[in-house]
């Protein structure tokens, strides 16, 4: 099918984009990030005049009043509530259900703590607009504030990545930050269980990689700040993202000869 061309204002800032057309949305899980959600809305509404779609994991009183706070204060933010907490993972595909109900072609995933350069998403949303079929993907570029060892755990398991992939096309499994094309991330979500929890990111974008949708990435800055609140539990979370792996390791076995095909086809490890 060919691809329907057509200008796209982001942001009303006088930017345009020749692109192929596609109707973005952004995503926000939040669980108890009363104190970071507003600024996290505020530096996005800076640069695009986008739909959010606010997806309350089961959050505390608090967080709860400066969510309904957000959305009676601004036009284009959809509020929905799950009734307990049941992880990043469940979050995000419930605003991808949304999503897709109410029409958008792609979302763009940001966390509420405000880890994320939001000032990156005219840019992200750009590139998704002219690869439409692809997640595009932020590449983290931390700064000294980032915990020692959340730098060695990433390592690792962008480590197990290449193993699962058979490839170095997945760079980094862990950043939240990513626009997804919609129907794919919906129809992979729906076929298998898919980790709820911080093994959640890793797994939809290895089971994208393995139906072959194309994954691209792009520099992000990522900070930790000081106010931020982060919900990752060293012990527990590691536990999940080792879970994960396992899964992963144990499906890529079967996938074996298509992966070292896809290997031989591409050239060795930048399949």
């Amino acid at each position: 099918m060919p691809l329907c061309f057509r200008l796209y204002d982001y942001g009303g800032k006088g930017v345009m984009y020749g692109a192929p057309f596609t109707r973005p949305c952004v995503i926000i899980p939040v669980y108890n990030h009363g104190e970071t959600l507003d600024p996290v809305i505020t530096a996005i509404r800076e640069g695009i005049d986008i739909p959010i779609i606010l997806i309350d994991d089961g959050s505390d009183a608090e967080t709860k009043r400066c969510l309904q706070n957000a959305v009676s204060a601004r036009q284009g933010l959809t509020l929905i509530g799950l009734t307990k907490n049941s992880g990043k993972g469940a979050a995000v595909m419930r605003g991808i259900d949304a999503a897709r109900e109410l029409g958008f072609t792609h979302a763009l995933q940001i966390d509420a703590d405000g880890q994320h350069d939001a000032g990156r998403i005219p840019f992200f949303l750009a590139e998704a607009a002219a690869h439409p079929e692809a997640v595009i993907c932020g590449l983290p570029r931390f700064d000294r504030s980032a915990p020692a060892s959340r730098l060695w755990g990433r390592k690792i398991s962008n480590g197990w990545a290449k193993i699962v992939t058979l490839s170095k096309a997945l760079p980094d499994v862990l950043c939240g930050f990513r626009v997804y094309p919609v129907e794919p991330f919906w129809a992979l979500a729906h076929f298998r269980p898919i980790n709820r929890r911080m093994g959640f990111d890793t797994e939809i974008l290895v089971r994208l990689y393995w139906q072959n949708i194309p994954v691209r990435f792009y520099p992000l800055r990522v900070i930790y700040p000081e106010n931020g609140r982060s919900h990752f539990r060293l012990v527990r979370d590691n536990l999940h993202i080792a879970w994960t792996f396992t899964r992963l390791f144990l499906g890529m076995i079967p996938r074996l000869p298509a992966l070292l095909n896809r290997r031989r086809v591409r050239g060795g490890g930048a399949a």
